[in-house]
């Protein structure tokens, strides 16, 4: 019994477009995004209420639950989570980087320089540090966004740097 093998030619494999569908229509992609594009979103005022609604669910320590508690601890009074400062830089953020297919993030790098208080008012100030096109997947590539949650007074809440997956307009969209 002899056997023989055909060898075919080895097929060259196609990458599909796995490009998303936009979420916001009028957003940008990763062809409008250049370095040193900034962003400002609008304010979000904290109050006390908040931050202990969102500790009691979320991170119930006692310097985020009761500011009588919260005065003879490392943070001096009540205290905002880091964890709500995020939440609230993230919706900052999405509502003020308009990405087409939204912001979809692929790693990230956070601190919290100072505690968030009741009555803060927060915005988001963004910058792209860079914007970096895929060599394996054509139709996408990624931003490197530094953002700073800052309050009324200029104090810095949250200092974040995160990479964001941003795709390239599609050619039916050109």
């Amino acid at each position: 019994m002899s056997s023989s093998h055909r060898h075919e030619p080895p097929v060259k494999a196609t990458t599909p477009d796995t490009t998303p569908a936009p979420v916001n229509p009028d957003g940008l992609w990763l062809d409008d995004l250049v370095e040193g594009r900034t962003f400002r979103s609008q304010d979000y005022e904290v109050s006390e209420a908040e931050i202990i609604r969102f500790a009691s669910q979320y991170d119930p320590q006692r310097f985020h639950l009761n500011d009588g508690e919260a005065q003879n601890t490392f943070f001096g009074g009540l205290a905002g989570s880091g964890w709500h400062t995020a939440a609230i830089t993230m919706r900052l953020l999405a509502t003020s980087v308009p990405i087409a297919t939204g912001i979809v993030g692929s790693d990230i790098h956070l601190k919290w320089p100072s505690a968030t208080r009741p009555g803060d008012i927060l915005h988001v100030e963004a910058t792209i540090k860079t914007a970096t096109a895929s060599a394996s997947r054509p139709e996408r590539g990624s931003i490197v966004l530094e953002y700073d949650t800052v309050n009324q007074h200029g104090d810095v809440r949250q200092r974040t740097t995160g990479r964001i997956i941003v795709w390239r307009r599609p050619a039916d969209m050109a």
